[in-house]
């Protein structure tokens, strides 16, 4: 509660710049938060996308009682068992570091992001465990109905495990349902189904989870295309069987990814404008914006957005981004200088400048400070009341009074400008290549006859066993596309964190007041251990699936 305090005090402008060592703090908090997330968003995809194509192969065995299709199917378990232990260890770690690198952040809205992380932990991350040990151990001591049901719930669990994580990264992106107290220094939640069901969270949900199936549709297509260069007699058959399974996957997630990201773009644009002009590098908005398809912005370098009318060397589609942004052929998308300078929208309503942000948040922050200590010496109650009037009126931009310079409120455009054109460019990649395996299996076997259609195909029957028609250029090119998945599903969390800088909160709680009250050298420290402890464990999860992948299904 002190530090608090003294975070709000030191906000105002009277009161000078911040204790000494804090911005070196808050860049080793940052980069050990950063580390984290990434190594751990290495597992997560490849848990979510291979746990529902093994239980499809799992599936096929229930339906058939082909023995291929149980140990094929006990193959892809055992892969998706060594991701899973990964993805397990760094997640436990990523949720301590809200507590001690983050305290000040845990604090303010520990009521309301503590609840779905709870949820998580108490009925996702349990159900899974108790299931994913049926599904290994559990082959000749439960019913095939049972195991079946047990490998759809170990996926399920994980999968209801990354919806609750995304509903508490979504309401630090969108806060809704949730009120500030000045009584307890906290913000309380009013609504669970507000913060559950946002449509932000919904919306990312959707995107993450289907851009994970293309991670999964990826991988097993890779592992497929393996055994097949190397004319792997055993693993023949369950490669090509597996292939046309993974790119039926990887193409039906491909599709439901771009169409969710464009959901989620709208919502950007409604919730996060400063964000979408970052993706864009709109620096000057208007009616009739079109849609960047490439341009030359230096990735070394912020622009000069304010003297410049638009990046160099832009290809566009007309109206393109009017149509994204607003769902109209000649809507309004502002850019970073309309969100700086102010503007009113097409309804007529006005947004406030930044200056004028900044100045109604420190009212907000002065009053919040007087109240607290109005009460404290026994001040009447109309004088505190006065202050919580203030307070109210001003708490949409309460985040804004901790800001500086509002060019801090302009996140660092080339990143998010290059992170998302390679997120576009390789999804478009992996519709085009799932698209073209599926065309080769139909060229030759008719994937698409109507006898084939018994859920998901009849795989089962098909003599695609014979085939070994794929060339080695496209066999080669399914295992490049591997690194590329990942680098695609980077780049989409680097739009969706780099652009919301500088919050922790949207509009609500900046990186700078959400730090623990640490020294910088401890962060530091433990930023080297955990760079060398999740370098380890990479390197040792590369190592057992090689492994693994070449003992094949003699493991």
């Amino acid at each position: 509660m002190t530090t608090i305090i003294s975070l709000l005090q030191t906000a105002l402008p009277l009161e000078g710049e911040s204790g000494g060592g804090l911005p070196a703090a808050i860049d080793w908090a940052r980069a050990q938060f950063a580390l984290t997330a990434i190594y751990h968003w290495l597992f997560v995809p490849l848990t979510l996308g291979l746990g529902l194509i093994m239980s499809i192969m799992e599936t096929k065995y229930y339906r058939t009682g082909d023995a291929f299709w149980r140990k094929t199917a006990q193959f892809w378990q055992r892969l998706f068992g060594i991701n899973f232990a990964m993805g397990v260890a760094t997640g436990i770690i990523l949720e301590f570091e809200f507590g001690t690198n983050w305290s000040n952040y845990s604090w303010f809205v520990g009521d309301i992001f503590g609840a779905p992380l709870a949820i998580e932990g108490i009925v996702a991350f349990f159900m899974e465990s108790t299931f994913v040990a049926v599904m290994y151990f559990g082959w000749e001591k439960v019913s095939r109905g049972f195991h079946l049901a047990s490998t759809w719930l170990t996926w399920l669990g994980a999968t209801i495990s990354a919806w609750w994580i995304l509903v508490a990264n979504s309401w630090m992106q969108y806060p809704v349902g949730c009120e500030f107290n000045p009584d307890t220094m906290r913000n309380e939640m009013t609504s669970f189904l507000d913060v559950a069901l946002s449509p932000f969270a919904i919306d990312k949900f959707c995107h993450t989870v289907t851009s994970a199936w293309v991670i999964g549709g990826v991988f097993v297509v890779a592992v497929s295309a393996w055994y097949l260069l190397k004319k792997r007699e055993a693993e023949r058959e369950m490669a090509l069987k597996s292939l046309r399974i993974g790119a039926i996957v990887g193409l039906i997630a491909s599709i439901l990814a771009a169409i969710t990201g464009d959901e989620s773009a709208y919502k950007v644009a409604e919730v996060q404008p400063m964000k979408l002009a970052a993706m864009e590098a709109l620096y000057n908005g208007g009616e009739d914006q079109s849609l960047t398809a490439v341009a030359w912005v230096n990735p070394f370098k912020q622009p000069d957005y304010q003297n410049e009318e638009e990046a160099p060397l832009r290809l566009a589609i007309p109206n393109g981004l009017s149509i994204l942004a607003t769902r109209t052929l000649h809507g309004f998308v502002p850019g970073v200088n309309e969100l700086l300078k102010g503007y009113t929208r097409e309804d007529g309503t006005v947004e406030p400048s930044a200056k004028e942000k900044m100045e109604r948040g420190r009212a907000a922050i002065a009053a919040l400070v007087a109240y607290r200590q109005g009460k404290a010496e026994g001040a009447d109650e109309a004088s505190l009341n006065v202050q919580l009037s203030t307070l109210n009126e001003n708490m949409p931009y309460f985040g804004y009074g901790y800001i500086k310079d509002e060019a801090e409120l302009v996140p660092y455009i080339p990143i998010n400008f290059w992170a998302f054109r390679i997120m576009v460019g390789l999804g478009t990649l992996f519709v085009l290549f799932f698209a073209y395996l599926l065309f080769l299996n139909w060229k030759k076997k008719g994937i698409f006859a109507p006898e084939t259609f018994n859920f998901p195909l009849d795989l089962s029957r098909s003599t695609l066993g014979e085939l070994s028609t794929f060339n080695s250029a496209t066999l080669w090119l399914a295992i490049a596309l591997v690194p590329c998945a990942y680098i695609c599903s980077e780049s989409g969390w680097l739009v969706a964190e780099f652009g919301r800088q500088p919050w922790t909160i949207q509009d609500m709680l900046p990186v700078g007041a959400s730090v623990s009250n640490i020294g910088s050298s401890a962060v530091a420290t433990t930023f080297w251990l955990f760079l060398a402890l999740f370098t380890c464990l990479l390197a040792v999860e590369i190592n057992i699936m090689l492994k693994q992948i070449k003992r094949g299904l003699e493991s």
